[in-house]
């Protein structure tokens, strides 16, 4: 049934909402993310000297991991952590 007369309008009374819904969703696409890196974390990250030392330590660990064989020593760690944290 079409209703046709002197008071009928295009009146929408939801079109405030659905026009602050779309200035929302265009400002959210103005904004950006933005990374800075200090100049000394950028020094961090040109670092690439590996003491042979270390790295001697860290594949004898590596090892010992994948051959099943690596030893934790609970006390030894317990005693460490409350170290720490005291």
């Amino acid at each position: 049934m079409k209703i046709q007369g002197p008071n009928h309008s295009n009146f929408n009374p939801y079109k405030k909402q659905i026009n602050k819904q779309a200035e929302v969703q265009t400002e959210k696409h103005v904004k950006s993310d933005q990374l800075q890196i200090s100049d000394q974390a950028k020094k961090m990250q040109g670092n690439d000297n590996v003491q042979p030392q270390r790295e001697a330590r860290v594949n004898e660990i590596k090892q010992a991991v994948e051959n099943g064989t690596y030893n934790i020593a609970p006390k030894q760690t317990a005693e460490k952590l409350l170290n720490f944290w005291k």
